[in-house]
């Protein structure tokens, strides 16, 4: 059994990954920099205990990278890791939707309405920029894997995979022109969920994801290689 002072340990980690999570996906911290201990012990008032069971927990959902010897960084996603996220976001972002449409009722298309005309009014702010969304209830494709109503699966994207997402969107938060596009391909997915249609509803998101891969791939810096 735990004791008190072992979870108010786990408590305080958890604080503090919550904390450098925000800064990592804010952009605060970007990819690539040093997370150092006694740093970051000096600057949240603890000891390095907590600190170093919070940068296990990032690292655990794939946003840190920890190597022996050398340290904790914020990890910096290559090429292929971001084809890999991409390949996988790809399957469980289309089985959503098609859950997601089994599910719909009777409100779901003046949701989707009113979270559109939202994206809508932003896109029309940057129309030659990417397509950037809020968090939570602001994000289209969060949204869907609330609606899909699977536990797991909401718990593989929210958890998992977005977070890694997250730091392409950092780091390459320009993809010039795909605003318009993405929120067309959106409103066309969420119609179909709306109308009930799964299978229409699983291809198009699939197609948006391809489409979404194709024009960030085209906007990765020519120093990014297959490799780290």
């Amino acid at each position: 059994m735990s004791t008190i002072s072992e979870t108010s340990r786990g408590l305080v980690a958890e604080r503090l990954a919550e904390d450098l999570r925000d800064d990592i996906l804010s952009g605060r911290l970007q990819p690539g920099a040093r997370l150092g201990e006694v740093a970051l012990a000096e600057r949240f008032a603890v000891s390095r205990g907590p600190v170093r069971a919070a940068l296990n927990l990032l690292n655990e959902t794939g946003i840190v990278t920890i190597v022996p010897n050398s340290g904790a960084r914020v990890r910096e996603l290559s090429r292929a890791d971001a084809r890999a996220l991409y390949e996988v976001r790809a399957a469980l972002e289309a089985e959503a939707a098609m859950l997601a449409a089994t599910r719909a009722n009777g409100e779901t298309a003046a949701r989707f309405a009113a979270l559109l005309d939202q994206h809508a009014s932003e896109v029309a702010a940057h129309p030659e920029g990417a397509y950037l969304q809020g968090a939570g209830d602001r994000d289209f494709h969060l949204v869907i894997a609330k609606m899909a109503g699977n536990p797991l699966l909401q718990r593989y994207l929210a958890r998992d995979l977005y977070p890694q997402l997250s730091l392409l969107r950092v780091k390459h938060r320009y993809v010039t022109g795909r605003g318009a596009k993405a929120l067309h391909e959106h409103k066309r997915i969420a119609e179909a969920i709306a109308d009930g249609d799964a299978e229409v509803a699983g291809l198009l998101m699939r197609r948006h994801i391809r489409n979404s891969w194709t024009a960030l791939e085209a906007q990765l810096s020519e120093h990014v290689g297959e490799g780290e």
